[in-house]
């Protein structure tokens, strides 16, 4: 295999100019220059580019962390970090993780040993504590706001939004919500801030028989249409998390011959534009694009976009 040593040889140029003009880190006259491009033609050399990051101490890598792509918050925050990523000319590497801590810890010790030029974590298991921790061997982005915790995050302020949209429902009469979320109140920023602010502007907390978890997919809202469908007073609107989840649960409704509720979606996808149900845009594809340029900034700070509720009139 051609090396820089092979290079040096048949040019006539020592080790040092060749290193130099491969990696354009100095001055190369161009005698030199067009000799040592002669000889790379020739023997159709292609740098080692995980050699190149040994030697220079930089990677052009950088690893995002995500759970699953189930769920269009995921696929969208991830086409935003790309469309990014392959503009400036990075690789990226998705880590999956299941909300693994181990595996998340695996994967900040990676950046620790210099395997990322930095970690982006769309979602996460262990605490924003511990992310902070590793800032110290490269930047760690966060999909969330912080907080209190210094931390560099690209994430959508969504509590205002959420207040707009329970208030009109409750303005509009409707008193058996339904909900569906991803996770538990225990374990997901997103679930904590949709029911707070549901029991902001209604008092209390959903009736449990109305809230559902662990509901990521077109099929799982499916068959979650059948446990609302199956309550002895169903709900008379749902709010959901997903434009996929909406459009799942109307076509359990459909299939079971029965009215579909007003339903309200979220990330404004193709699906809730043509089955024409109102929607909530949190401008993922923009947070992760927001979150590529952190993860490659020495500098912790955090990036706020708003999200829009879109009303569709049925």
């Amino acid at each position: 295999m051609t090396n820089i040593h092979d290079i040096a040889h048949q040019s006539g140029y020592s080790v040092s100019t060749v290193s130099r003009y491969l990696n354009h880190s100095g001055y190369v006259s161009t005698t030199a220059a067009q000799a040592i491009q002669a000889v790379i033609t020739k023997l159709d050399y292609v740098p080692n580019s995980i050699a190149r990051d040994l030697s220079t101490g930089q990677t052009s890598a950088i690893g995002v962390v995500v759970p699953h792509m189930r769920h269009p918050y995921f696929t969208q925050l991830v086409a935003g970090i790309m469309e990014a990523a392959f503009a400036a000319h990075f690789n990226v590497s998705l880590l999956q993780s299941k909300y693994d801590a181990k595996l998340e810890i695996k994967y900040l010790e990676q950046l620790h040993q210099k395997t990322y030029a930095g970690l982006i974590f769309t979602s996460h298991g262990i605490s924003l504590q511990q992310l902070s921790h590793y800032q110290k061997y490269g930047p760690v982005v966060c999909c969330e706001d912080p907080g209190e915790v210094n931390l560099s995050a690209a994430f959508t302020s969504r509590q205002a939004t959420y207040l707009e949209a329970f208030n009109l429902l409750k303005q509009q009469g409707y008193q058996r919500i339904g909900l569906t979320l991803s996770r538990n109140y225990e374990l997901s920023a997103t679930s904590q801030q949709t029911l707070d602010c549901y029991r902001q502007v209604f008092g209390q907390m959903p009736a449990p028989e109305l809230l559902l978890t662990q509901i990521t997919t077109y099929d799982e809202a499916y068959q979650a249409a059948t446990k609302f469908l199956n309550l002895a007073a169903p709900p008379d609107f749902i709010f959901t998390n997903g434009d996929a989840i909406a459009a799942g649960l109307r076509q359990g409704y459909l299939d079971h011959h029965q009215p579909v509720p007003p339903l309200m979606g979220q990330e404004n996808q193709l699906a809730s534009q043509l089955l024409d149900i109102s929607t909530i845009d949190h401008h993922f594809r923009q947070v992760g694009a927001a979150a590529f340029d952190l993860v490659r900034s020495p500098i912790v700070k955090q990036v706020e976009l708003t999200s829009e509720l879109i009303i569709r009139e049925h």
